[in-house]
């Protein structure tokens, strides 16, 4: 399944899937780490499980939902499964960390 593009409107459906695992990105188009971490987040979201998702979240377009998550640093990756917070780390990661955090 392909990385998903959301909105703050829809953050809520999304993570809130009963029993998925929700790793968001929040990221913004003229960073450079987010930038370098897109191909591989595209990479890993072909080899999910299906309880697995990856969406990103466009933090200059969505600050509300920057703000939920206290997001300083991006990239930001949070891990959500039923709608809380299970892991987060701040910055590129390679992706057996990725995974791990998964």
């Amino acid at each position: 399944m392909a990385v998903k593009h959301i909105t703050q409107d829809q953050f809520d459906e999304v993570t809130n899937q009963q029993g998925k695992k929700v790793l968001v990105d929040f990221f913004a188009t003229w960073c450079g780490p987010c930038k370098m971490l897109a191909p591989m987040l595209e990479e890993l979201s072909e080899k999910l499980p299906e309880n697995c998702e990856i969406v990103k979240i466009d933090v200059d377009q969505n600050p509300e939902a920057a703000r939920k998550f206290q997001v300083m640093s991006i990239p930001t990756l949070v891990v959500m499964k039923n709608g809380k917070v299970v892991n987060q780390a701040t910055g590129a990661r390679p992706k057996a960390q990725i995974l791990a955090m998964l």
